[in-house]
């Protein structure tokens, strides 16, 4: 399936990247107090940066799959969610005074650098992935093992840098109301990570667990 014009990407990455800050605003009490965090602001225009860059870079969703190995309903559409909800949650927490955490200004920052590293290492992820990206657990005709770039290490590198992105909105905002919400993204995350691997390893038996043996799920495997 051919992917929308470039403008019509872009367009959409500008209403999401709208949506995130006007979340994070309606969190903080408002415009004023939302330009008036600084943390705030940087995690929006980090977002709506790598947003278009991703936008510009994203690849052709193919619908020519031969194998797949679909979410549940609820739990695709939870892994969809939480990235939205747990920072302006978080910034809620933080208006209000609720579960605040210590470290001051230098958690807040590390937060957003954070958010920035994760961001960026799933762009890279899904671009160097290209026509095989897909939003579930699918194996495309003439489907290859990605073994380049992050893949040389890790398995799963843009569901690691889907988990850093959100756990620097929720350390941006200094509050750990929205931990419980993080830990159940880090449970969905593993699982379809899991649900992949043993997808990949049916359709490509040897080759994947040769690939899987030298390489960590989301860290790199010591002495490899």
């Amino acid at each position: 399936m051919p992917r929308p014009p470039l403008a019509a990407r872009l367009a959409i990455a500008v209403a999401v990247s709208s949506l995130d800050a006007g979340l994070l605003a309606l969190a903080l009490g408002g415009i004023r107090q939302f330009i008036a965090h600084p943390q705030a602001v940087a995690l929006a225009v980090v977002w709506a940066l790598l947003g278009l860059l991703l936008a510009a870079l994203q690849p052709v969703r193919s619908s020519d799959a031969v194998a797949a190995d679909r979410d549940a309903p609820w739990r695709f559409a939870l892994l969809g969610l939480l990235p939205f909800l747990i920072p302006p949650l978080s910034a809620l927490a933080d208006a209000r005074g609720w579960m605040p955490l210590p470290f001051g200004a230098g958690l807040r920052w590390a937060g957003v650098s954070l958010a920035a590293l994760g961001f960026t290492l799933r762009v890279s992820a899904i671009a160097r992935l290209g026509s095989r990206f897909a939003p579930e657990a699918v194996v495309q005709r003439d489907h290859q093992i990605e073994t380049h770039g992050p893949y040389r290490v890790i398995r799963h590198p843009g569901y690691l840098g889907a988990w850093l992105t959100a756990l620097g909105g929720l350390m941006a905002f200094a509050s750990s109301l929205a931990m419980p919400l993080l830990v159940l993204f880090a449970w969905l995350l593993a699982t379809r990570a899991r649900t992949e691997d043993a997808l990949l390893e049916r359709h490509f038996g040897e080759t994947f667990r040769a690939y899987r043996d030298r390489t960590g799920a989301f860290l790199p495997r010591l002495g490899r």
